[in-house]
């Protein structure tokens, strides 16, 4: 079949040889009238079995319509390069890069010059990375379901709203991430109401498990009948025993009401103060005796958790630094005298419909998600 080739393609054999791609020439029928070794090669035929064949039958017959298709897609849109694949002889598909140009001869008669490029590496490249993506795909998934789980348990966890001897009640939480690290507790005794939120540094997985730890631990303590200073100096070490290497460190606050809603007694080690809410008088805060727990063996104060008196209708509010530490727009925090504004503003509602203005106040507040894990204990007497 050399009679088909133009004399021209003599004068560039030399240098389409040294292609490290796989070459052919067509005449306008199209036929194949040139192919370098490259590309005998990625086929596995010799020049006898290529030269003088329409390109199409270089394909299986179901697979033409779309090459077709393509290359006059390609020629209408000026885009001259596509994937598709090489037929090898062994019936293997071979993934290649095909780019095609065509030409004018000295003669007016028009060939097109097409380049094939192995793609295989590539290709087996980007089925290692789909295969790899699907696994990450799978394994986040799973982990989704089991941060889902946690946080299904972890609400279930969280104290509830309830009523109690002279006391009312009203419980909010909510971690910022799917799990957190604040815990509470609410919990009736015979004598006393135990109320309680805890924060553990940072936020996510790690912070959740700690924070789960010590709520098992204090669930103990209160059922076993600990005072609030014995309690705070075992959970302190308890942390720095059981999590010593641990860079997380815990805040708590405590308060223990007694059956007639007159009598509170409260303590507090590293947390945000507590607010007392009376009618026609300024918020009254009640103080961290202690520094944070879970890094220092000293951290509890050895002085006995600290009483204050109760009227009927006084109100008293535990919280988490996830409603202090948050910022409007011009990164101003609303901090402890904002909530505790806030809070008197809304302490002549009802109980529930308090801790929903304190809610919309502090989001209508906040610039964005927040940002922090957010537990707050409404107490009314």
């Amino acid at each position: 079949m050399s009679d088909l080739q133009p004399e021209w393609i003599a004068q560039v054999r030399d240098v389409l040889e040294t292609l490290n791609q796989g070459v052919i020439i067509t005449d306008e029928c199209p036929r194949v009238v040139y192919t370098n070794t490259v590309f005998r090669e990625m086929v596995g035929r010799n020049d006898d079995e290529l030269l003088g064949q329409y390109v199409k039958d270089l394909f299986p017959p179901e697979d033409v319509p779309w090459l077709l298709s393509r290359i006059a897609l390609g020629r209408m849109q000026g885009q001259d390069r596509f994937e598709f694949y090489l037929p090898q002889v062994a019936g293997d598909r071979l993934p290649v890069m095909i780019s095609a140009r065509q030409l004018e001869d000295p003669d007016g008669r028009v060939f097109s010059i097409v380049t094939f490029t192995d793609i295989k590496e590539q290709k087996s490249a980007e089925m290692d990375l789909r295969r790899a993506n699907l696994l990450l795909e799978a394994r986040e998934h799973a982990m989704e379901e089991d941060l889902l789980l946690a946080a299904r348990i972890q609400q279930s966890l969280a104290p509830k709203s309830l009523m109690w001897g002279a006391a009312s009640v009203e419980t909010y939480y909510q971690a910022a991430r799917t799990i957190g690290g604040d815990y509470g507790l609410v919990t009736p005794g015979e004598d006393y109401l135990t109320l309680l939120v805890g924060d553990v540094s940072g936020h996510g997985i790690g912070s959740a498990l700690v924070a789960n730890r010590i709520y098992a631990e204090t669930i103990s303590l209160i059922e076993a009948g600990a005072e609030l200073t014995p309690m705070f100096q075992h959970l302190n070490r308890f942390v720095l025993q059981s999590l010593r290497g641990s860079v997380m460190y815990f805040t708590l606050a405590a308060a223990r009401l007694s059956r007639d809603g007159r009598s509170l007694e409260f303590s507090s080690a590293g947390h945000p103060p507590a607010i007392i809410l009376r009618r026609g008088e300024a918020p009254r805060f009640l103080e961290s005796a202690s520094t944070i727990l879970g890094c220092f063996d000293d951290a509890v104060s050895e002085e006995p958790a600290a009483e204050t008196t109760l009227d009927a209708g006084d109100r008293v509010m535990l919280y988490t630094d996830g409603f202090t530490e948050t910022f409007n727009s011009r990164r101003e925090m609303l901090g402890v005298e904002g909530l505790a504004e806030v809070a008197r503003e809304a302490s002549t509602l009802p109980l529930s419909e308090m801790k929903q203005r304190i809610l919309d106040r502090v989001a209508a507040w906040r610039d964005g998600p927040a940002a922090d894990d957010m537990s707050l204990i409404l107490v009314e007497v």
